[in-house]
This record gives C-alpha cells, structure tokens and sequence, in this order.
C-alpha cells in the first residue's frame, strides 16, 4: 500500500525552499506527498512545488497569536479527518504547534508525528524572555512528537538531553551541489562582464526583515570601495525593509555600489559570479545561503550568531565579525579581495565543510530517519 506523508508549514514557500531533498527522496520511494501551508508563493517570484500530490492552501499566519489561527487549525483539522497519512511532518514555530496538536490523535492509530526545528529560540546565549517562554513550549511538545529532527549541534545536544522524544541530528535541509559549485576565474569573469559588471561582486541573500540587518553590509560598502573602487554589493531578497534600504543607500551616496536584485529563483549565477558573501543577521538557526555559497566558493564574512558560528570555522572557511561592526566586516571583506593565496585556501576549506550539508549527505540522514531503505 503506498504510503502518504503531510509536510506542515505555516508557508508554502518553506516547503519549496526546504523540502526538495526530502521530497524528492520519498517520491523515489513510491510516496504520495500532501502538503498543508498558506500559498505565499506569489511573493516568490515564481517558486513552484514540484512534487506535492496535493497542496492545502491552509491560512497559518506566523504570529502564534494571530486570530486567524484558529480558523488554520480548523481546517488542518479536516484534512488530517479526510486523510489517513503514516507521517505527519511539521515545520516552523506555528506550523510545529499547530501541526503535533492536530495530529496526536492519529498517533493512537500509527500515524508518526515529526517535527524538524530549524533553531530552536533559547540557546547559549539567547534573551532571557526566550528561555522563560519557549523553552517550555518545546518540552511540552515533545510528549507529541515521535521525532524531533534538529539542524545544529547545540540543539541536538540539549534537546537529546531534555526532551522526551527521539531526537535526531542532520546537517541542514540540503543544498543542491548541482546547482551550487565553483567556476574558474575565467568563467567568473565572463559572467561578471555578462551582467555588466567589471570589478569584485558581494553579495547579501535573504528576506528584507530588521533580523537580516542588511544596513550593515550596506555601511561595509561604504569602506570598501575606498580601496576598491569598482566593487559592488548585490542584496537579493525581498520584504518590508526594501523601502528604508533603498532610501539609506541613497542617503549613503552609494546608488552606483549597491543594487537590490529583489527575490531570485536562479540565485545561483550570482554566487558564482560574487566573491565574498555579506552576512549580518542578529539570528541564525543553519542558513542555507551560506552553505550555497561555500559550495561555490564565494567565502563568507559573517556576524557572531549560533547560526553562522555552526558553518564558519573563523579565519578557515571564513570569518566572523562583530554584530553592527560594518568596519570590521569591510576589513574582512578587503582582505580576502586582496589576499589570493590565503583565499584559494579558505575556499578549498570550506567548500569541503559545504559538501556535509549538501543533497547527498542530507538525503542519507533522511533515509535513516524515515527508515528507508534502497
């Protein structure tokens, strides 16, 4: 009887964005793939779900206190009613309460609940306030889960330690190495000329949110190009700080230095063409933005958080600076466009350290956390 697994997510473009290795390794294996998230893949730019078998357009809003919520796990409710799924996996904050609730009953009748915490809020160092109201949560919800999967190494070992569950470990959601690999000088320079660009290319990747604090990398620029005039920043993503970006570049003087390219769907051609990756998030859980680029061997500089401190050994595969130190984050940045042979090392480093997080080693983890076998 073919089996039938349910991916919960408060969006659908966390499933697209996050999922492909798991679902394209349960699609190898004869599963139907249902999917129950709200369809934000407009904003997207085009992001599609390749594999899902059917897809609830289900209204979760990422704010647990959102009213609407209730209307969401109403309607989670029915599709698990209607459905009778072996697996029941949950992502992000609301989509992993909201989804275990549901699905504990069905656990009586064999269902497997899962839940993959992509950084758990209290960790070594996190605010008070995170400890006293999520820490809590997370134990009480383990008594629903079957399976708890972590990505970093710090949330494994506490909650292996903590929580009544089985707890499993895996290097990220996956990277796709197909798409993600290095090109030689020669290649980089051609797509470089090919875009219209002539000099260094840095790049900063994520959503246009205050967390990403993308003003930082944009004040880097300004010391930067100081010794290195012809250089560029490329910031691609999208969200509610695009306004107040656009306007702080203007007011910095740096409209020829600095471009938002918006959310990208091939954000691969411009890792290989960009040579250092700006990254200066207050907060990380296992970005996958730096793993794409150690893969293709554009090294990153990167702020202090458990997120980046878990893929960037300092000074190896990369370097880690100060949160808001935009000056350090230039010298980091200037060295490594100017340093070639300390570079070639860093990037032999750490692309090696990007293959654990690759497809390959991901989908292995996988396969032994469902129980599958060749």
């Amino acid at each position: 009887m073919q089996k039938k697994v349910l991916l919960v997510a408060t969006v659908q473009s966390h499933i697209g964005q996050f999922h492909k290795p798991l679902m394209q390794l349960l699609k190898e294996h004869g599963w139907e793939i249902h999917v129950a998230a709200r369809d934000n893949l407009a904003e997207k730019n085009g992001l599609q779900l390749e594999y899902p078998d059917k897809v609830f357009n289900i209204p979760f809003q990422r704010s647990p206190f959102d009213r609407r919520n209730i209307v969401a796990y109403k309607q989670l409710k029915e599709v698990l009613a209607e459905n009778h799924y072996d697996i029941i996996h949950c992502n992000t904050p609301v989509g992993g309460i909201l989804g275990r609730l549901a699905g504990n009953k069905y656990r009586k009748t064999g269902t497997q609940v899962y839940y993959t915490a992509h950084g758990f809020h209290f960790y070594k160092g996190a605010p008070k306030q995170n400890w006293l109201i999520y820490y809590p949560i997370e134990k009480w919800m383990a008594k629903y889960t079957d399976k708890l999967i972590t990505i970093t190494e710090e949330d494994f070992q506490r909650a292996s330690q903590r929580f009544k569950c089985t707890t499993c470990r895996m290097h990220g959601v996956g990277v796709d190495e197909g798409r993600y690999y290095p090109v030689d000088d020669a290649e980089k320079q051609s797509l470089k000329v090919g875009q219209g660009f002539s000099g260094p290319i840095l790049l900063n990747v994520g959503e246009l949110l205050p967390n990403k604090n993308q003003k930082m990398a944009i004040s880097a620029m300004k010391k930067i190009i100081e010794q290195i005039p012809d250089a560029t920043l490329l910031i691609a993503g999208n969200g509610s700080e695009k306004d107040n970006l656009e306007t702080y570049v203007n007011e910095q003087g740096l409209e020829d230095h600095v471009r938002l390219i918006g959310y990208c769907t091939h954000l691969e051609d411009y890792q290989r063409m960009s040579d250092v990756l700006l990254a200066c998030s207050y907060r990380e859980g296992l970005p996958l933005n730096l793993v794409e680029s150690m893969l293709s061997d554009t090294i990153v500089v990167a702020t202090k958080n458990r997120g980046h401190r878990e893929l960037v050994d300092d000074g190896v595969t990369g370097y880690l600076v100060d949160l808001n130190n935009a000056e350090q984050m230039a010298e980091k940045a200037i060295s490594i466009l100017q340093a070639h042979t300390k570079a070639d090392q860093m990037k032999q480093a750490a692309h090696e350290k990007g293959l654990l997080y690759g497809f390959k080693s991901v989908t292995k983890e996988l396969k032994e956390i469902y129980g599958l076998t060749d």
